[in-house]
């Protein structure tokens, strides 16, 4: 049972180990079917999803295992999955698709995103897109620390509220990081979240289904875990975690940064516009500029994607690929896309132990055989 005294959080652990995974790329042999059979005989998660996606959709998927640790209901490609920090690749999309709107733009700052705030002089010039890179010098533990962690499910305030008093705390004072300096950290996206609030008037959550979720068709999608019929997330010791409980995720404000589910279906249907200029959700110069890494020092991160070169992931030779890594402690998510080419990978998994290795090492044996 997940208690107080198990902080959530997750987020990018995985980042070395992801920032050398795309790179892999062999001769494609085998089936993806054998794969994944392969990694769940081995490491046995509960549960385990993937899927080969293309500019169209889903290619291939394939799901083995059940929705709790010994329980007899079988886990299906249809079921929802928790995606953890995957949803800031889709909070930026968000921002993007409201700067297509006019009604935010690309070069605000922070002290325009929040003209009701107090800002402190050190963020007057900071762009909210250095928040987005993870380059702005705010840091988790000055924002979103344990302390927070363990009162923030009792807050009473609507979480546009709770939000709002993020962002005040956050530029209240100056960067504690060094700006331009790349640091992981959720609070930049809760922010975000919290200046997407102020320039529409409604919850985030309202904007991604508006903007996001309906016209991407992403039925399935919603927030926190996702609730019965739908695999439980597991936790230390792989003990399944009831999605009613208040610590099946993190608090529901941190949702800006990570607490999206969908299914494997509509999570490849998102993945598939950033194949295909945007399918004619966000328009070719946004996709373009979701996907560029900010200038600095590595790694290379764009708006919620690592993005590398690598040899297999172009036409004709090197390409592109976009990555990232999702976990609430308590579920596993990898994303890997290569636009140039057209294909990419998708791997799920409701433990967020077992997880980890499960769909790294069968991203290993899939980013071949979807490469060929």
């Amino acid at each position: 049972m997940i208690t107080k005294r198990h902080a959530l959080i997750g987020g990018l652990a995985a980042l070395p180990a992801l920032a050398a995974l795309p790179a892999l790329a062999g001769s494609g042999t085998g089936t993806a079917d054998a794969a994944l059979d392969a990694v769940f005989e081995t490491v046995a998660p509960p549960a385990l999803a993937a899927g080969i996606v293309n500019r169209q959709g889903l290619t291939w998927s394939g799901v083995r295992g059940v929705r709790q640790r010994r329980g007899t209901e079988q886990a299906t490609r249809d079921d929802r999955w928790h995606l953890g920090s995957n949803t800031k690749a889709m909070t930026a999309a968000l921002f993007a698709r409201l700067v297509e709107q006019g009604r935010m733009r690309r070069d605000l700052t922070v002290a325009q995103a929040f003209p009701a705030l107090t800002v402190d002089p050190a963020w007057t010039e900071v762009p909210l897109t250095a928040l987005m890179h993870h380059r702005a010098g705010l840091m988790d533990a000055d924002v979103v620390g344990l302390a927070w962690l363990m009162t923030a499910r009792d807050d009473p305030r609507s979480l546009t509220e709770q939000r709002a008093a993020l962002a005040a705390q956050a530029f209240s004072r100056p960067p504690s990081g060094p700006v331009g300096t790349f640091a992981y950290g959720n609070a930049n996206y809760i922010v975000v979240g919290a200046a997407i609030e102020a320039a529409t008037g409604a919850s985030w959550e309202d904007a991604m289904r508006a903007e996001v979720f309906a016209p991407l068709t992403l039925n399935s999608a919603g927030f926190g875990a996702p609730l019965d019929p739908a695999p439980w997330g597991h936790g230390p010791g792989s003990s399944p975690v009831d999605p009613a409980s208040p610590f099946s995720d993190n608090p529901a404000a941190l949702g800006p940064a990570g607490t999206v589910h969908m299914s494997m279906v509509d999570y490849a249907r998102f993945a598939s516009a950033f194949m295909s200029d945007g399918g004619n959700w966000l328009t070719p110069a946004s996709m373009t500029w979701l996907t560029t890494p900010a200038e600095g020092p590595p790694p290379a991160y764009a708006d919620g994607w690592i993005v590398r070169t690598v040899p297999w992931a172009g036409v004709d030779g090197p390409g592109s690929i976009l990555a990232h890594e999702g976990s609430n402690t308590l579920w596993h998510a990898l994303i890997l896309l290569a636009p140039q080419k057209g294909v990419g990978v998708i791997i799920l998994c409701n433990d967020g132990q077992v997880g980890r290795v499960a769909v790294q090492t069968l991203a290993e044996r899939l980013v071949p055989i979807a490469a060929a």
